[in-house]
């Protein structure tokens, strides 16, 4: 086997705004394996400032993965649980490696093109007409859920673009989910939870900052808006520690980002302790190149979701890899007819 991997500079259309940052570009590695006259391909999709893995040696560790594999390496199921996004992108190529075409990794009525994977439409943060803009937007591309980025606005504008959004249309009509990215502090945080819960949102991500557990259990128990958590997750490894964290903090959701989760099998470790807890969640995306959302989305789809799922578009790039993934009705939908773009095999020199 051949073992190597390439950085790409993903680079946004519009700068994409968190109430932790704001971003122009989005680098990712791509793994990629050569072995008996086929390629597979995967994405590790470091989050810079955000994933466990965002180490200063990020990239000789991946180079110690491609040695290893060229030297007759098996990775053990619990391998790089310390490396999120690289056992991700290693699940992704090996999968990609043994597959027929290498990037239809999970063969299903997704991919065939006779079904399709409910998701929200993403509002991200910005001014407020920017913001009602997109709102209008996503309504009108008929999506059913929306999700807003809240936090870095005043609190009364947000929550007056929300009741806009309701005044129009009902709870059974559109779901809203907000996401605070941790941007409010525990002391106010119950307040405003409970203003948002008058617009009949269906979920809040994140209102508080990680790490502070007891905070976060006691909002939890007292929220009337179900709570999910998403950075809470990021640098808990082993099972037995996400076990004792949803039991602990009993949340509403457990949101699964593979890259930031370590791969199918980090988030299916996170599957069984919220079903062991009787806690729901949903798979989320976190803005890869479509080589990477398309092995989230076939993945995903084999899990059966019951809600809409948090699955990116992949239109935010002005140099995304064009793919059978497109998107409509509010729905992510695999289309056979459509062949992936050979810039992937220029760009990534396979």
């Amino acid at each position: 086997m051949k073992a190597s991997f390439r950085k790409y500079t993903l680079q946004f259309k519009r700068p994409a705004t968190t109430s932790r940052e704001t971003m122009t570009r989005k680098e990712s590695w791509f793994l990629i394996l050569e072995a008996g006259g086929r390629y597979g391909i995967g994405e590790c999709g470091l989050f810079k400032g955000l994933s466990y893995d965002d180490v200063p040696d990020y990239e000789a560790q991946l180079g110690q993965v491609c040695h290893k594999l060229e030297a007759g390496w098996h990775p053990e199921p619990d391998a790089l649980r310390k490396f999120p996004s690289i056992r991700f992108g290693l699940e992704q190529a090996m999968q990609s490696l043994h597959s027929e075409n290498p990037f239809l990794l999970f063969p299903s009525g997704f991919t065939l093109g006779e079904d399709s994977i409910p998701i929200n439409g993403l509002i991200w943060m910005g001014e407020k007409a920017y913001m009602l803009k997109q709102i209008r937007e996503k309504l009108e591309e008929g999506y059913r859920c929306l999700k807003l980025k809240i936090g870095a606005l005043d609190f009364r504008d947000e929550w007056q673009l929300l009741r806009m959004v309701r005044e129009e249309y009902t709870a059974r009509e559109i779901s809203l989910r907000v996401d605070a990215n941790g941007a409010f502090r525990p002391g106010e945080a119950l307040e405003k939870l409970k203003k948002l819960s008058e617009l009949e949102l269906h979920s809040i991500e994140q209102p508080i900052m990680k790490g502070q557990w007891d905070e976060m259990a006691a909002l939890c128990a007292a929220s009337p808006l179900p709570i999910a958590l998403d950075e809470e997750l990021i640098g808990v490894t082993e099972p037995a520690e996400m076990h004792s964290l949803v039991r602990t903090l009993n949340p509403g959701y457990l949101i699964l980002k593979p890259s930031l989760l370590g791969g199918y099998s980090g988030c299916e470790d996170w599957m069984e302790a919220a079903q062991a807890a009787g806690t729901g969640w949903w798979v989320t995306s976190a803005l890869e190149s479509n080589i990477g959302l398309n092995a989230i989305a076939q993945w995903t789809y084999q899990q059966q979701p019951a809600i809409p799922q948090g699955l990116g578009t992949g239109a935010l790039f002005t140099n995304n890899f064009s793919s059978p993934l497109t998107v409509g009705s509010g729905c992510l939908t695999y289309d056979p007819g459509q062949t992936w773009s050979q810039q992937i095999f220029k760009e990534l020199c396979i």
